[in-house]
């Protein structure tokens, strides 16, 4: 997804209502934060220079990685099935299977 499709994705009711509660008592959901960094990672480097990236932001985009590859192995609903969970919890992560 890009920057701005996923700014338009968490402003959306939807995107709030799934994923795990940040325990700071916010009502954020982990995948919720998660999608406002990747927002910050990719309009700080439009041009994706590898050398605009540092170790924090290499970090944050390792930890996206793994939770996409994890999810999208384990649930199939979310190539099918827009309303589920499991769908709407990776597009807060920056990962739209329907575009995959």
């Amino acid at each position: 997804m890009s920057a701005s499709e996923l700014e338009a994705w968490l402003k959306e009711e939807q995107s709030q209502s799934s994923g795990w509660s940040k325990d700071d008592g916010s009502g954020e959901t982990i995948g919720h934060e998660s999608g406002r960094k990747i927002i910050e990672i990719l309009k700080k480097n439009p041009n994706k220079d590898p050398e605009g990236y540092d170790d924090d932001d290499l970090a944050h985009m390792r930890r996206v990685v793994a939770y996409c590859k994890r999810h999208l192995a384990q649930e199939d609903k979310a190539k099918q099935n827009t309303e589920s969970k499991s769908y709407r919890s990776l597009k807060n992560w920056g990962h739209d299977a329907q575009k995959a």
